[in-house]
Parts: structure tokens; C-alpha cells; sequence
């Protein structure tokens, strides 16, 4: 196989599929109160380049020009991030906790977000090493980092934002081994399926015993089966929570798979930081105030 040549920017958005988001899984956002953090910044999602598409999700460029400082609340999801933001340069891992970035002044930046369970080709440890915490860019990726940080840094447009962070990626890429496949397809059968709310559950829809799930994901999700479920559980319930109209929590909790409504609360409550019914009045309120910043292009 030839290794595969660097793109121009010019090429960069020619090969974009733009069918690809209307068939894309369940993917949490992880983005709170996202009809208000959509009033403080824009966020735009791009395919990665083909050879990339079974390692990355897909890769966000982020911009905000803001008079105020703004803090936007991220709840914890399972893929490894690769950014390139000032004063936030890394490889950041799945996380159990809520992230608070703090935005203000103007900035531009990028981030690809890889595929759950498909990022142990890149690293030279299992990714549970990466479990709530960040790595230099430089230590995963090398000097080559660095220049694709430069050439960031300096790009006038997404396209050459996106060349950069591909062909960063493309350079370090490995053959897909049939345990990180497997690894991926245990994530995209939570994601697929709702009704997956027991490691038990997931064991038997993949025909592997508990332990064995346990295993997979410790050495290419970097969190526990267990909490992979959680995480798309909370963050469903974060974006019904933040609608118009909020659910009955009650039908909520069942609908989540949560034997008990004080159950779903705790969980809630544990991850965000606020329980349900303070979490949608908070969001109904910032929805009323008169917004300010960036207005969102998408």
C-alpha cells in the first residue's frame, strides 16, 4: 500500500461527503444549555478525509468573539479529542467528570474527535492511561505536531485548519487491529440501540461474556462498559431536559432504563452538577435572556 500524500486546502472540502451526517449514529454532544452556547460561539462539524473515517467521528473547528468571559459546560464523553485551541493544545481522554472551558477574547481553533475505542492505534499504551487527563500532542504525535499546531495557528480558512489536523492524523495511522474493531462496534451497538441499559445486556448482544467486555473496554474505550452506557443515558436525558418543554422525569427515568426516578436524579445530579428539574429551569432561563457574542452559522 503507498502511503498516502499530504492534501492541499484547495482539495480538502471537495471530497467532503455531505451526505454523511444524515446517516451518523447516536453521538452525545455533551454541550449543556446548547441553545445558549450556541449564542457565544460557533461550532462546525466536518468530515475527516476517507482514509481517516474509521478512526474519527468527525473534526469540529470552534470560533468566538467575545467581550466577556464565557463558561461553557461540556459533560464527559467517551472519545479521545485532539485539539489545537490556544492554551489548549492536547490529546484529551474520556473523561467522568463535567469539563468547564472558559472562553472570552477572539479565538479560532480545531479538534478531531476520534472514535470511541478506535484511538489505541495511535497511542503506544492502552487508553485507559488517558482516562481523565491530557497529553501533550507532541508526546502522542511527535515534532510533526508542532508544525501542524504553526500551521493552525496561522490558517485563514477551515479547509486549511482541517488539512493540517488530517494530515497529522494520516501520518501517524496503523492498520485497524480486530480488537480496536471490536472495541468500536461494542460503542456503536449502546449507541444503536436505547435499550442497551446493563453491561449484561451489551455482553450478550455482542456474544461476549461480562469480563470480556470489561477487558475491551479498559484497553481501547478507557472507561468501563458500565459507564459507557451512563454516558449516553445522561446526556439524552441532558438534551430533553434543556428542550422547551421538559419531560415528566418520572417517564424519563423509565425511558432511560433507570429502575427508580431518585436513582436517575443521583446520577444526574453526580455528572452536571444539578439535579434535573434545576438543570431545566437554569436552561429555560438562559433561553429567555437576551443573547449576546457570536451569532451561530449553524
Amino acid at each position: 500500500m503507498r502511503p498516502s500524500q499530504p492534501r492541499s486546502a484547495a482539495a480538502v472540502l471537495k471530497i467532503r461527503d455531505t451526505l454523511l451526517f444524515s446517516v451518523m449514529r447516536r453521538i452525545p454532544s455533551g454541550i449543556l444549555n446548547e441553545r445558549t452556547a450556541r449564542t457565544k460561539f460557533t461550532l462546525t462539524r466536518y468530515p475527516p478525509a476517507p482514509e481517516l473515517r474509521d478512526f474519527v467521528e468527525h473534526h469540529w473547528v470552534l470560533r468566538w468573539d467575545l467581550t466577556e468571559t464565557h463558561e461553557q459546560h461540556v459533560l464527559p464523553n467517551l472519545s479521545v479529542h485532539v485539539t489545537f485551541f490556544p492554551g489548549a493544545r492536547g490529546v484529551y481522554g474520556p473523561a467522568h467528570r463535567l469539563f468547564t472551558h472558559r472562553l472570552s477574547g477572539r479565538v479560532h481553533g480545531i479538534g478531531a474527535r476520534i472514535r470511541p475505542g478506535c484511538f489505541r492505534p495511535f497511542l503506544d499504551a492502552p487508553v485507559r492511561t488517558l482516562a481523565d487527563r491530557s497529553a501533550e500532542v507532541t508526546e502522542v504525535f511527535g515534532p510533526a505536531a508542532a508544525i501542524a499546531d504553526e500551521s493552525i495557528r496561522n490558517a485563514r480558512t477551515d479547509a486549511e485548519m482541517i488539512t493540517a489536523i488530517d494530515n497529522l492524523l494520516i501520518a501517524r495511522r496503523r492498520p485497524i487491529p480486530r480488537a480496536t474493531r471490536a472495541a468500536a462496534d461494542a460503542v456503536e451497538t449502546i449507541a444503536a440501540d436505547p435499550g442497551i441499559t446493563r453491561v449484561a445486556e451489551l455482553a450478550a448482544a455482542l456474544g461476549l461474556t461480562i469480563r470480556a467486555v470489561q477487558r475491551l473496554f479498559a484497553e481501547h474505550v478507557g472507561t468501563t462498559p458500565k459507564w459507557a452506557i451512563r454516558i449516553y443515558r445522561l446526556n439524552e436525558a441532558a438534551r430533553l431536559l434543556a428542550a422547551p418543554t421538559p419531560p415528566d422525569y418520572a417517564d424519563l427515568a423509565t425511558r432511560l432504563g433507570y429502575s427508580d426516578q431518585p436513582h436517575f436524579i443521583r446520577d444526574f445530579a453526580a455528572v452536571t452538577g444539578a439535579p434535573p428539574a434545576e438543570y431545566a429551569r437554569s436552561a429555560r432561563r438562559l433561553m429567555s435572556g437576551t443573547p449576546d457574542g457570536a451569532k451561530p452559522e449553524n
